[in-house]
């Protein structure tokens, strides 16, 4: 078993990165075991909005640096974790959970990763797909005939909307 995680370096606006691989499956267990503990940890620190995108693996490093940027522009904090063999980036944004709806500064940050994962070439879900955060979002990415497309597939074979409810899809 291989798994990536650990060993860091700096980048110039200050923000440390980790990574590091193993073969060896004592310290790949451990690794994972500190992969699932990243939301728990998260937690600790206020309400996780769990997203997701997926941009080429070539743009990994330019997504996560733009990620960085997003968070500091909108004073909002962005924890990136990753799925990295694929593209999958989960930027997790963390609200005050006593706030009676999700602040400004975290929809608009929400709105550049998302415009962030397009510009990139990517998508605006790797696996999560899109609920409610996401929906005002989606049609940019179909564009208008695939987004009336999807529409009308979801009203085929859901007429009664018993589906899913409330969701974008």
């Amino acid at each position: 078993m291989t798994v990536a995680g650990s060993g860091q370096r700096a980048h110039g606006d200050g923000v440390r990165s980790r990574s590091e691989t193993t073969a060896d499956p004592s310290e790949a267990e451990a690794l994972l075991a500190a992969r699932r503990l990243a939301l728990p940890a998260l937690e600790r620190l206020g309400r996780p909005l769990i997203e997701d995108i997926a941009v080429p693996r070539s743009r990994l490093a330019e997504a996560a640096r733009e990620i960085r940027a997003v968070s500091a522009r909108h004073d909002v904090p962005v924890f990136t974790l990753a799925h990295a063999a694929d593209g999958n980036l989960h930027p997790i944004i963390v609200v005050d959970p006593s706030l009676p709806r999700l602040p400004d500064a975290a929809w608009e940050a929400a709105g550049e990763i998302f415009a962030l994962a397009l510009r990139l070439g990517g998508t605006l879900t790797g696996e999560h797909g899109v609920g409610v955060l996401k929906r005002q979002w989606v049609a940019d990415e179909l564009g208008p005939a695939a987004h009336t497309l999807q529409h009308r597939l979801k009203e085929a074979f859901d007429p009664r909307g018993i589906l899913n409810p409330g969701k974008c899809l």
